[in-house]
């Protein structure tokens, strides 16, 4: 299907990828976790693409990717917040444009780092964010602006999103009286989706279980037309 780099002045450095048989299909913002713009997350979002969609996902660590968690959460510290929370707003916009129809809600798929921006998102832009999908990503914000539905996925066993980030997270988007579709998975942590070698935490039948769901509600929430 056809993919690409991306670049411009206000979205930064992105990876693009169209529906199969090229055009343009309903818009995906896909941010990644702490490990980069890696090849997972480009298999990741060329996996949500083949579903019908138009995802653009945006290298929030200008071209890095660390090797260890240690180097991970470095780079995270020593990354400027208002930067990347700048050129997620960007990308936004972007990938609306680049969607099929510049005038409907785009969804956010989000892991970690990436899931709780991806929460961020949608009550930062709320016209722009019709469904947020987030992976062990967790926030304490107001969501009474918020217009979209939210779909989290969580291990129990997660080091760094505890049972009271989860519940915590899913009590603010309910005080914003937006709807949630929560799951937990028994006996697994965190990066639980994300099949990397030597960073550990993947588990092929709650990722598999996962994907199901987060399909079913993308094409619920934002099929594609054709």
């Amino acid at each position: 299907m056809p993919e690409s780099p991306f670049t411009n002045d206000s979205a930064g450095s992105a990876f693009l990828v169209a529906p199969p048989g090229g055009g343009e299909g309903p818009g995906v913002l896909l941010l990644h976790s702490w490990w980069g713009l890696d090849d997972w997350t480009r298999d990741f979002a060329r996996r949500i693409a083949g579903e019908g969609y138009t995802v653009l996902a945006p290298d929030l660590f200008a071209g890095e990717t660390p090797d260890t968690a240690d180097a991970a959460e470095q780079l995270l510290a020593e990354r400027d917040a208002n930067e990347m929370a700048g050129l997620v707003l960007s990308s936004a916009h972007t990938t609306r444009a680049a969607s099929a129809d510049a005038d409907r809600p785009i969804a956010v798929v989000g892991l970690s780092m990436g899931g709780s921006m991806a929460l961020w998102l949608a009550a930062r832009l709320p016209a722009h964010v019709g469904a947020v999908v987030s992976f062990y990503g967790s926030q304490s914000i107001d969501f009474d602006d918020a217009a979209a539905r939210f779909q989290g996925h969580f291990g129990d066993a997660d080091h760094m999103v505890s049972e009271e980030d989860r519940v915590t997270t899913e009590a603010f988007i309910r005080i914003g009286e937006c709807d949630t579709d929560f799951h937990l998975y028994p006996g697994v942590g965190h990066w639980f989706m994300e099949d990397r070698p030597g960073h550990g935490g993947y588990d092929e039948a709650a990722a598999a279980k996962a994907w199901d769901r987060m399909r079913a509600f993308l094409l619920a929430e934002l099929p594609p037309t054709g």
